[in-house]
């Protein structure tokens, strides 16, 4: 879910240049149908930090995930 807030992010702003405190508001549905839909509010601009500093690193998946929507890790 924070992911796919991040790839939101980034092609509606052009960057991953998120602020700390950034809530991103996201919409989720409980099928494919769309019924169920509920807005939720992620702190964004806290994950992005969070990935950037960690000492052990994410998952090489999550890696490659993340720099191919423009994540910076310095």
């Amino acid at each position: 879910m924070n992911y796919q807030a991040a790839k939101g992010f980034y092609e509606r702003e052009g960057h991953l240049r998120v602020p700390r405190n950034h809530i991103e508001r996201v919409v989720i549905s409980d099928n494919a149908s769309g019924e169920g839909q509920e807005e939720r509010e992620l702190r964004l601009g806290a994950w992005i930090e969070n990935q950037r500093s960690r000492a052990a690193m994410p998952s090489p998946e999550r890696v490659e995930q993340l720099f191919a929507i423009g994540m910076r890790w310095t």
